[in-house]
């Protein structure tokens, strides 16, 4: 039920406090506990696993049209690049007169 609610959340992008419990079966505050608990678990990482072994048994893995999505993939040490990098310092307010 709690991963119900989850599923919920994520393709409605809803509340937690709007899932509706009669449908889902489980308040939105239980479903974003079980996923607190369940990421602080690493259940993640491991269904994910799981489900790519899956489809590999089953011959439906194609990685033919894959994408690598930068975000989950750590820079070490900044990374390396030949682009100066900008400041995130803040600058003088533009003059208004």
């Amino acid at each position: 039920m709690a991963l119900a609610g989850i599923v919920y959340v994520l393709r409605t992008g809803v509340a937690w406090r709007d899932v509706p419990a009669s449908t889902i079966g489980c308040s939105g505050v239980t479903c974003w506990r079980r996923l607190r608990d369940w990421t602080e678990a690493g259940v993640w990482p491991r269904l994910h696993q799981l489900l790519l072994d899956e489809l590999r048994a089953a011959g439906l893995l194609d990685l033919n049209d894959a994408a690598i999505d930068g975000s989950h993939v750590r820079a070490l040490k900044g990374g390396t690049t030949s682009a100066r990098r900008r400041s995130t310092e803040a600058g003088p307010a533009p003059s208004t007169t």
